[in-house]
């Protein structure tokens, strides 16, 4: 899981969202239709409020920064009055607890970003009954009485890397797959889409996997454990940022040569595939995410339609792009995740309008 500045579009984003033809997706679905939950008497500006699950982690913390930022801009457009932001610490009813005081409140959008995708189900409903828009991202819930849900494929995820090791292998090889924490709906997800095309090349063999949380000391201790036992390995499908950079960290204690790695946005894992020459990929869960969720709300309170459910295309990052990415990494923390430019131009196109 997971700051930001509105920045222009990056080629590699605005060619993902090209090839998935959101403005028809969006014609054709039938959900695009008047924006649900907004009723009663709301104009700007508009009170805003985020219910965050936890904010520790740096994913969450840079995700903090892009709606933070998103709401200075709307400040000064006159949009939005204030913002209000809540810590459940990883609790799920705390989190329910909290975004029921922002009903009271009469908060005129509430952005989720859930805890549990079950728990949340009655609170969000009774926002959305009481007229306030409801946008959720990232992790999501299962109801879908709200506004919109805004997120990546993370099945796509997991495919998408499962094929970029096939390839690089040529359909043989011994490999190693490292996964976030067990029973977490993105990293299963991942996990889920990666089967189906191991499934479908029987030469590749999957040694063993491991599932530790998305930090690089547990990974890495994971990794220099699971290369005493296995030694001579062929690739390492990581579906995770973290996870790709304890991993490498491992390779170099063992002085094993790195092996091709699948990974994330993570700016250690990208400065360590750059640094040993690392043949690599990977992608992101974009932290603006979390801007877009805002932006989303004040819209459909504006009285524009917007999608119920808007899927965000995945930027790929290789050996043609690394490099860009690196150029940016002095504005990112060094133990976080070096996302895509983004600006309301993309959140326009996503949500299809003009």
């Amino acid at each position: 899981m997971r700051s930001g500045l509105s920045q222009t579009l990056s080629g590699g984003l605005l060619a993902g969202i090209g090839a998935l033809s959101i403005l028809a997706f969006a014609a054709s679905s039938p959900a695009f239709a008047a924006s649900n939950c907004i009723k009663g008497d709301r104009k700007p500006p508009y009170k805003v409020g985020w219910a965050n699950i936890y904010s520790v982690p740096t994913w969450m913390k840079q995700t903090e920064g892009t709606i933070t930022k998103e709401v200075a801009d709307l400040k000064k457009q006159g949009v939005v009055k204030d913002l209000i932001i809540t810590d459940a610490q990883g609790n799920a009813n705390t989190q329910i607890q909290q975004i029921q005081s922002m009903i009271d409140s009469n908060l005129d959008a509430i952005v989720v970003d859930a805890g549990s995708s079950t728990a949340l189900d009655r609170v969000i409903s009774d926002a959305c009954d009481k007229g306030i828009a409801v946008v959720n991202f990232d992790s999501l819930v299962d109801t879908d009485k709200l506004t919109a849900k805004l997120n990546t494929d993370s099945n796509e995820w997991g495919r998408q890397a499962a094929q970029w090791m096939v390839d690089r292998l040529g359909g043989k090889g011994k490999i190693i797959i490292m996964n976030g924490p067990a029973g977490v709906s993105v990293s299963d997800d991942r996990r889920k889409g990666a089967q189906p095309v191991l499934d479908a090349n029987k030469g590749i063999q999957v040694l063993t996997e491991t599932n530790t949380e998305y930090n690089v000391a547990p990974a890495q201790e994971a990794m220099t454990s699971l290369l005493f036992s296995n030694p001579d390995i062929d690739g390492v499908l990581s579906l995770g940022g973290a996870l790709s950079a304890g991993a490498l960290l491992a390779f170099d204690r063992q002085g094993h040569d790195p092996v091709p790695i699948t990974g994330e946005n993570y700016r250690q894992f990208l400065e360590l595939w750059k640094k040993e020459g690392v043949k690599g990929w990977a992608t992101m869960q974009p932290n603006w995410l979390g801007a877009l969720a805002v932006y989303t709300a004040v819209q459909a309170l504006n009285g524009k339609d917007v999608p119920a459910y808007v899927k965000v295309p995945l930027p790929v990052i290789d050996d043609s792009n690394i490099g860009s990415y690196l150029d940016r990494s002095k504005d990112f923390p060094a133990d976080g995740y070096i996302y895509s430019d983004f600006d309301t131009a993309l959140f326009d196109k996503l949500l299809a309008q003009k």
